[in-house]
């Protein structure tokens, strides 16, 4: 996730400027990254009636028409876009926001929704681990130590303290697997906005994310070959719609508007521990809404995949970018 450590304005302290920017960007990431938390409240209702696949297509569908007046005004940006560039748009647009989407929507579907939420918080080591293999970017202090502990945490919070390889089909969780390989692309598009940084307004690859992935989404749809279903009352047509737009809005276009607004004044160390407020307004809204409280093992694994990012981010080194 790119950010910016320090911004200096003509006329400004420096000192001042950085840090009240850097402390708002903060909050922004925090805003941002909570508002994803309150997406199975939506979510989870609506896949009653649609599959994941058309409901991440009707998502990007409302988002692309407000999304579209941004980067008609932006489309300036657009104008001599290298192939490198695109293609990683694409990866961002494909795999960050459509594939990913659909497996993290399926993982609700068919897993432990504390464990899909917080099995998320792997996103920054595939994001580390990418780097290293497509930007040659260097790795922490002791990684190997770490990923070690950070995969005995993802261990607890998908089969807790129970040992399950006696029966295969228990040894494979197709919810948590989705959920890591949700976590896997949004890590993969985070390396892939390195490429984008200072190319583009963080409004416009909001927009882009979105819009780029109409097509894919319109192929696995049809694909899918699954008739669409939707309420036959008017109240429940009503209900459909808001919780639509709600997902949509909230833990869609908005989280992100704000977050990425957040990232151009904030480092990616600390924006790591920011999005703890992810999985934490997540299970927190499991927890009065589905009544699904966490488990020991869960909140464990969750201490150890926090230990290992938050050892990571002392490690990390101010990077400046010109905003």
């Amino acid at each position: 996730m790119d950010n910016a450590s320090s911004v200096r304005l003509q006329g400004s302290s420096p000192l001042t400027v950085t840090g009240s920017r850097s402390k708002s960007g903060f909050w922004l990431v925090v805003l941002g990254a909570a508002l994803w938390g309150v997406d199975p409240l939506f979510r989870i209702i609506l896949l009653d009636y649609i599959t994941s696949a058309q409901l991440v297509l009707l998502e990007h569908a409302i988002i692309g028409v407000i999304a579209a007046p941004i980067l008609w005004k932006n489309r300036r940006e657009l104008l001599g876009l290298k192939w490198k560039q695109a293609g990683a748009l694409l990866f961002i647009s494909w795999g960050g926001s459509a594939i990913a989407t659909i497996l993290f929507t399926k993982a609700l579907e068919g897993g432990n929704f504390n464990a899909v939420l917080l099995l998320q918080k792997m996103q920054p080591l595939f994001a580390i681990i990418l780097a290293r293999l497509l930007l040659k970017e260097s790795l922490p202090k002791h990684f190997s130590s770490l990923l070690t502990v950070a995969i005995i945490g993802t261990y607890f919070l998908t089969f807790g303290f129970t040992i399950p390889f006696g029966h295969w089909n228990e040894f494979i969780q197709v919810g948590s697997l989705l959920s890591l390989g949700a976590a896997a692309f949004w890590g993969g598009s985070t390396v892939m906005g390195r490429l984008m940084v200072g190319q583009m307004k963080y409004e416009t690859v909001t927009a882009l994310r979105f819009i780029l992935a109409l097509p894919l989404l319109l192929a696995i749809t049809w694909n899918e070959g699954v008739a669409w279903s939707f309420p036959s009352s008017t109240s429940g047509i009503a209900g459909f719609s808001l919780n639509l737009l709600g997902q949509a809005l909230l833990p869609g276009l908005l989280s992100l508007l704000v977050y990425y607004k957040g990232l151009t004044t904030t480092k990616a160390s600390v924006a790591t521990l920011a999005e703890l407020s992810f999985p934490m307004v997540g299970v927190l809204v499991n927890w009065l809404a589905f009544q699904e409280k966490i488990t020991v093992a869960q909140a464990v694994g969750f201490l150890l995949i926090w230990t290992v990012l938050f050892v990571i981010s002392r490690q990390s080194k101010p990077a400046t970018v010109q905003s």
